[in-house]
């Protein structure tokens, strides 16, 4: 039976976390950051490839409703052609920044065009979005030590709402097919969100609430810990009706550990509940520690996954 409200706010679980505990505190992510067994994974050979490219452009300062106190910055990639009768497929990166750095560790576009030149994807847009940058601190934040931009994502990415699916369904998408002058394809299965640690979470959490818009989730080094109640999503996955989402987790042996909770049993954990629930999901877990390099090196893998011929 689930814990009830009292019992809950005399173990303080109801309130923000402290900055440090037992001389431990959230800088302790910094040793997964950058961590020696990385150097093993390199951008995967797609990335490579000396392909047409396709054409990125940027929208600085994006102010929205649904976070009126922040802007942020996005990306729309168009690939370098267009095949005609051919349904719109979309990307969304969750801290687009760090997955659109074409000398990275996972390059997007680089990846994206070669899948078009080669012929294993059609007309596969990308949206990069950053989380919203402001001097305001947002209405609650999970930590003391926290500043108001890192306040502000763990907002829009760490809490398990429906507001920043509604978010990317009634404002980004919109957005970005006015921009391009098209029309989205009206298939889940067309449609993937993609994030890291508190982004990987966020893509979950929007394809959780709306997987009648959002088919595929590829998160890399989720974080699926108690920074809002995301620990709690094995037993939701458990205990709730199967939802029609593909879920390819990434995690590693040196993936973060805080305040928190620890990403690599969480991952585990996260993946173990999809496959006792029946998701079609896979669980693809290394040596590496919290950064794109695995998933630099898996991505190209990881797209055919969800598209190409199995």
């Amino acid at each position: 039976m689930p814990m009830n409200v009292i019992d809950h706010q005399m173990l303080k679980l109801d309130q923000m976390g402290p900055a440090s505990c037992n001389g431990r505190g959230n800088r302790d992510v910094i040793s997964a950051i950058d961590h020696p067994s990385d150097q093993q994974y390199l951008p995967c050979p797609e990335s490579l490839i000396d392909a047409p490219e396709g054409i990125v452009e940027s929208i600085k300062g994006y102010e929205t409703p649904s976070y009126p106190e922040a802007t942020r910055k996005l990306w729309f990639y168009a690939p370098p052609r267009r095949a005609e009768n051919t349904p719109n497929r979309l990307i969304i990166f969750n801290d687009g920044g760090a997955y659109l750095a074409r000398g990275g560790p996972l390059r997007a576009t680089k990846v994206l065009d070669a899948l078009h030149h080669s012929g294993e994807l059609e007309n596969t847009f990308g949206i990069f979005i950053q989380a919203g940058q402001t001097s305001v601190m947002p209405a609650a934040s999970p930590l003391a030590s926290y500043s108001e931009n890192e306040a502000q994502r763990s907002w829009e990415y760490d809490r398990l709402t429906q507001d920043y699916s509604v978010f990317l369904s009634e404002e980004v998408m919109p957005l970005a097919a006015q921009h391009f002058d098209l029309v989205w394809s009206d298939s889940p299965h067309d449609v993937l969100l993609c994030g890291i640690s508190s982004g990987g979470i966020a893509a979950f959490t929007a394809a959780w609430h709306q997987p009648h818009r959002f088919g595929n989730v590829l998160s890399h080094c989720g974080s699926f810990t108690n920074i809002w109640g995301g620990h709690n999503y094995p037993y939701l996955v458990r205990t709730t009706p199967r939802k029609p989402i593909k879920v390819l987790l990434q995690s590693g042996s040196n993936d973060a550990e805080t305040l928190f909770g620890d990403w690599s049993t969480a991952n585990q954990s996260m993946h173990k509940a999809l496959k006792y629930a029946g998701y079609d999901s896979r669980f693809e877990f290394g040596e590496g520690g919290h950064t794109l390099r695995h998933g630099g090196a898996r991505f190209a893998e990881n797209l055919r996954w969800f598209w190409g011929k199995r």
